[in-house]
């Protein structure tokens, strides 16, 4: 059953979509209007973006040789680094959680099969990423 969000109450569809214009549409304008999780988004998408090439790195390290990050499209780009950006620097929030939003969100910019590929991809980060001996 596929549900509709509405984006202004989804902090992570808001997100992603900051991100995407941040990274693939060359918006410089990053305003962050009145929201109850103002705060929350705000931390996300600045520190997605000030960590960019920490998280493609570890993407590639933990994803092996076989997985080419560019090679996806660009939603899948923007919502592996912002889930990554949440495994690594959000240690409170659960990795089941994280995934579940993600997915939840991604309902608003993809298909049905193509979610479940994400799910996929963003348990596999979390698991290696969230490690002991990562």
């Amino acid at each position: 059953m596929r549900t509709h969000y509405n984006p202004k109450n989804n902090p992570r569809v808001i997100i992603i979509q900051k991100l995407y214009g941040k990274f693939y549409n060359e918006d410089d304008d990053l305003d962050f209007p009145k929201h109850r999780f103002k705060k929350f988004i705000k931390d996300i998408v600045l520190g997605t973006i000030e960590r960019n090439d920490l998280i493609l790195d570890e993407l590639n390290n933990k994803l092996g040789d076989e997985f080419v990050f560019e090679k996806l499209d660009k939603i899948f780009q923007t919502i592996l680094k912002a889930a990554t950006y949440e495994f690594m620097y959000k240690p409170n929030l659960s990795i089941n959680i994280i995934i579940k939003e993600y997915l939840n969100s991604s309902n608003f910019f993809l298909e049905g099969s193509q979610t479940k590929y994400l799910n996929a991809l963003l348990d596999n980060v979390g698991k290696k990423l969230r490690s002991k001996n990562a």
